[in-house]
């Protein structure tokens, strides 16, 4: 009975020494799809450089599950090669490699096979039994969205998923399971019902967690310190100061290998539909009543509930879908979509969006927002401008009436960072108003989106993972756009590779008397 009291006192001391370290309590990651180019890109580089970090505990395993016929010295070699090609930062940084890929076991299964799944089952067991891991499972699946529900299905015909369901509390008595899934998450808000109840057949809500990279992005979370935090902000961060929000997420590359997949998707489903509704619901929130991760996401779903929706017949007036065309990036000659090897010679998917959206509540009534999102554009950046209404123009020290607005840039990448744009007096003259720029920027390499995210989960944290009430709103704003662009109610309009998209997009913020604002990455001819 002492023995039993003490080792229980022991385990709680333990896991306060972890959290106040941020570090992750003891558990087996299951990774299903580890062969696949997600985990060789992003999760391997982020797991090695949260062990060299000391955020991963001692007594703690990585199940590597894919088809391919790797033992366990394969599978450790394969981890390492990944690493060195995509991230060879992170494998010169780590001060202790062999440690961690002694943590690295493999199992060869076919998701599609239920006869394969009590060898991983039997291995998880076998490694939580000889590696004294508590039974605290969390399940990564890195693979094709149409398994998600077979895997969770025959996870839990392996038994695997059957020990109870404890609160996300990290308490070291009680098991614990955890999904994480990837998006897309459905097709459209039937689909993704679909999936949330074979999902939900195995796990609880509270057991899942959606990623969105975005959502891992330093300055993405930030945005909530910036507005909350800031007298400067919070008590102008409304209708009355604010005259337009807008939102840009750029892609340089094309579809790449992801062809098969993107073909079917678009840039809608890819993007807007996730990435970009994040980033507005960060931005339009009010603040939690309680610091809270159930509070936090309440007040981002009420952003969604408040999001105007489109008619399809309103959608050719407040929505541009365009697709590119050969052109020139960086000196050098790329094809356009329908050329890009996978994609069909006729496809009509777009590879462009921009939207103007209205949220319509008592903090927004009447602001526009504007996103854009697309693949071969001028530069890879994702940044946001908030444009704060004109003050009057003509006053004494400025009789041409040449005042610029305000404006506030949340740089999210590549580079991170604010600035602000003011006017001043240009020195030397009297009556030259010239707007001034004051940039804030990281100087110290932020955490990888994925490094962060996967720290989360294990800590049972889920603020920055998407909720289902989410995905289903998401959809539902959604879907009247894509059953326009499936109509061909809208044009599909080209655009060079290399520019910044349909020239017919710069009407969506001419119709109210604003225009794109260039981003920091351009250059001044661009401008």
């Amino acid at each position: 009975m002492v023995n039993a009291v003490t080792e229980q006192i022991q385990a709680t001391l333990n896991a306060n020494k972890q959290a106040e370290i941020g570090q992750a309590p003891e558990h087996i990651f299951i990774l299903f799809g580890a062969t696949g180019d997600l985990a060789r890109r992003k999760l391997y580089p982020a797991l090695l450089r949260l062990w060299s970090e000391k955020r991963l505990p001692q007594h703690f395993a990585i199940l590597g599950v894919a088809r391919r016929p790797y033992n366990h010295d394969t599978f450790r070699e394969q981890v390492r090669k990944a690493i060195e090609e995509f991230a060879p930062s992170a494998l010169t940084e780590a001060n202790d490699w062999e440690s961690f890929q002694e943590r690295l076991y493999y199992c060869s299964a076919d998701a599609t096979k239920s006869e394969d799944f009590p060898a991983v089952a039997s291995l998880v067991k076998d490694l939580e039994a000889n590696l004294n891991i508590p039974t605290h499972r969390l399940f990564y699946l890195a693979m094709a969205p149409e398994l998600f529900a077979p895997v969770a299905e025959q996870l839990q015909a392996s038994g695997l998923t059957a020990i109870g369901h404890a609160p996300a509390d990290n308490n070291p008595h009680l098991p614990w399971k955890r999904l994480i899934i990837e998006k897309p998450f459905g097709r459209d808000r039937d689909s993704a019902e679909q999936l949330n109840q074979a999902l939900r057949r195995v796990f609880a809500e509270d057991e899942i967690f959606r990623i969105d990279h975005y959502l891992g992005k330093e300055m993405v979370q930030n945005i909530e310190v910036l507005r909350f935090s800031n007298a400067l902000f919070e008590p102008i961060w409304n209708h009355r100061n604010i005259a337009s929000v807008q939102i840009t997420s750029s892609e340089t590359v094309g579809v790449e290998e992801r062809a098969a997949y993107y073909d079917k998707s678009g840039a809608l489903r890819d993007m807007v539909q996730n990435h970009m509704l994040q980033m507005v619901m960060m931005m339009a929130m009010e603040p939690p009543s309680r610091l809270k991760v159930e509070a936090i996401r309440d007040e981002k779903v009420k952003v969604l509930r408040s999001l105007r929706a489109l008619k399809e017949e309103e959608v050719a007036h407040q929505v541009v879908r365009g697709q590119y065309r050969a052109g020139t990036m960086n000196g050098q000659a790329v094809l356009g979509y329908r050329e890009e090897s996978g994609v069909q010679p006729r496809s009509s998917t777009e590879t462009f969006v921009a939207a103007r959206l209205f949220i319509d509540n008592f903090r927004w009534t009447g602001v526009p927002f504007y996103l854009r999102t697309g693949k071969r554009m001028g530069a890879k950046a994702t940044e946001i401008v908030v444009q704060f209404h004109n003050m009057p123009k003509h006053l004494y020290f400025n009789p041409e009436g040449h005042l610029q607005p305000n404006l506030l840039s949340i740089q999210v990448s590549p580079q991170e960072g604010i600035s602000i744009r003011i006017n001043a007096k240009q020195p030397g003259t009297d009556a030259v108003v010239v707007p001034v720029k004051m940039d804030f920027f990281q100087h110290s390499e932020s955490p990888e989106a994925y490094e962060r995210l996967l720290l989360d989960a294990m800590q049972g944290d889920a603020t920055f993972f998407t909720r289902w009430d989410e995905v289903s709103l998401a959809w539902k704003f959604v879907d009247p756009i894509a059953d326009a662009f499936l109509d061909h109610r809208l044009p599909l309009e080209p655009y060079a590779a290399g520019t910044w998209g349909p020239d017919v997009a710069t009407q969506l913020p001419a119709v109210d008397g604003y225009r794109w604002w260039p981003l920091s990455v351009q250059s001044h001819e661009e401008v």
